[in-house]
């Protein structure tokens, strides 16, 4: 009798425990996602994982790490395309972004409105759907649609996504840093807030935070001034591709800043969720849409400075607390990801694999076998970067041991070509603010006027990283080589791999129909182009 008794006890507290379980986890949560412009993997969390640099030691970003720690950080998550339009086609409708028509292109591009989107999907099920700042660019036409002005919440201003001008402009009116700092959280809190009252039926909610203030153009000294960042901090720890110089230190200390500030903002709104009690009823996903801008190597790139990516997740009930999965990620795999854990449909279009059963696992490290690679590429960025609005054409396959790049027009010029005829327009000043005056397809900066303006012998190297024409094919060690130097593309010892890989790479674009190698490799050439209807 005690034996039955003691079975039949453990029974009933198996039974409410699940249902204590399944209560912790919303039926439909809300989503908040949080994703900066032009901000790749850039962040405290990250210093103490192996690898880390020391950029990730100097910003302080404790709301991001709130995340991380309370939730799943991801050391491998890739962007699919290293430019702002076809990075966000991408993750909208969680597929290649060679798949989205017009929208693998930044100028020109019109959405295909027959390519399904995941807020839209959502709204369809019941959400309530918003965003503030930067969703798609160049930007929706439709009021229907996400990314038009039916969904957009700037009712208190759009000045954070010019926070280092902004706040350096109030200071030099006489405001304290703080007091100025302030006005523009204050800005983030009354958008956040417009969208909440919009959704006067108390649906789920799914909300898109999108400050650009990390893309180009900061104010020169910000990052110290503003937040502490000492460029001195840097000495010694810039990657090989850059000058370790005053210059692009500075630059690199300002962006930093920036990153800071979008950590702030982001503290607003879970301060916000906190206070309405949403806290953990809301999936909070933070990232970004790739590297750094302005600098060699970064956006614009298919080497992990341009397209490796801060990502991180928490939402109690369903992930355990202070997670480090190595699993590559693509950021297309969001979109399905917000679909099932929302309770809609994923469709079949979608080449993106969702995250759940990776959110609910409670391991560390590699979690499912199978996300052991990512594909990212490339085609066209500034449309007059090359003479005809030439396309740069790249497509790269990166595992956890090797990144092999396929150039498929070798012959361009990666970033555009030099505009060296009007030395006028190679001053430093010009380069420092004028994106077009040479190598279009690298943001302005002072380091990209540092580079030009410095390459004489002893610094050819960093000019030839930046602006180099580059072979066929590229294949860097990971292990050995993290910064991607040393290309092994014709070394004979690893002849082997680059063939596998490039079988691999070809076998994956063809079964996801990528334009570029189903046809003549003329379908990405003319801008605009147009797409057949998915």
């Amino acid at each position: 009798m005690k034996t039955r008794f003691l079975y039949l006890l453990a029974f009933v507290l198996l039974i409410a425990s699940a249902c204590s379980q399944k209560e912790e986890l919303p039926k439909q949560p809300n989503i908040l996602f949080a994703f900066a412009d032009d901000w790749g993997k850039y962040a405290s969390c990250y210093a103490d994982i192996e690898g880390s640099e020391a950029w990730q030691k100097v910003v302080k970003t404790p709301n991001i790490d709130r995340i991380a720690n309370e939730g799943i950080l991801f050391n491998n998550a890739f962007v699919n395309a290293p430019s702002c339009t076809p990075c966000r086609s991408s993750l909208l409708s969680g597929q290649y972004f060679y798949r989205t028509g017009q929208g693998a292109i930044l100028q020109g591009a019109i959405w295909d409105e027959n390519i399904p989107t995941y807020p839209l999907l959502l709204e369809d099920i019941g959400y309530h759907i918003g965003y503030t700042y930067k969703v798609w660019s160049p930007g929706s036409p439709r009021d229907a649609g996400y990314g038009g002005e039916r969904t957009r919440y700037h009712q208190a201003g759009t000045k954070f996504n010019q926070f280092s001008q902004t706040v350096t402009k109030m200071v030099e009116a006489g405001k304290t840093i703080d007091a100025s700092k302030q006005v523009l959280l204050n800005e983030v809190r009354g958008n956040f807030q417009a969208f909440l009252n919009a959704n006067e039926s108390g649906k789920p909610f799914c909300y898109w935070f999108g400050p650009t203030n990390t893309h180009r153009k900061w104010t020169m000294g910000s990052g110290e001034k503003l937040w502490g960042i000492e460029p001195s901090q840097l000495k010694g720890n810039m990657p090989p591709f850059l000058p370790d110089v005053d210059t692009v230190r500075e630059d690199f200390a300002d962006y930093l800043g920036e990153t800071m500030a979008f950590d702030a903002g982001l503290g607003v709104l879970l301060k916000m969720l906190e206070e309405r009690g949403e806290l953990d009823n809301t999936l909070i996903v933070v990232s970004g849409d790739h590297g750094i801008p302005g600098f060699p190597m970064g956006k614009c790139n298919l080497y992990d400075f341009g397209t490796n990516v801060a990502l991180m997740a928490r939402l109690p009930g369903l992930i355990k607390p202070k997670r480090v999965v190595n699993d590559f990620v693509n950021l297309m795999d969001l979109a399905p990801t917000f679909l099932e854990i929302g309770g809609a449909t994923i469709p079949k279009v979608m080449t993106g694999k969702s995250l759940l059963e990776v959110f609910k696992n409670k391991g560390n490290g590699q979690i499912q076998p199978e996300r052991n690679y990512v594909i990212t590429g490339r085609e066209r960025h500034v449309g007059k970067a090359r003479e005809g609005n030439l396309p740069y054409p790249q497509r790269a396959l990166r595992n956890n041991d090797f990144l092999y790049i396929i150039n498929f027009e070798a012959d361009r010029y990666p970033m555009g070509n030099p505009g060296e005829k009007d030395e006028s327009l190679l001053e430093f000043d010009v380069l420092a603010n004028n994106t077009f005056a040479t190598y279009a397809d690298l943001d302005a900066s002072p380091t990209k006027a540092w580079i030009v303006k410095n390459r004489n012998s002893a610094n050819e190297k960093y000019y030839e990283f930046a602006f180099g024409k580059r072979p066929k094919e590229e294949l860097y060690d990971i292990k050995n080589d993290p910064f991607q130097i040393k290309n092994l593309a014709d070394d004979p010892s690893f002849l082997e791999i680059k063939k596998q890989m490039n079988e691999q790479l070809i076998s994956e674009l063809k079964a996801t129909g990528d334009p570029r190698v189903t046809g003549d490799g003329q379908t990405f050439e003319q801008m605009p182009y147009i797409t057949d209807k998915w």
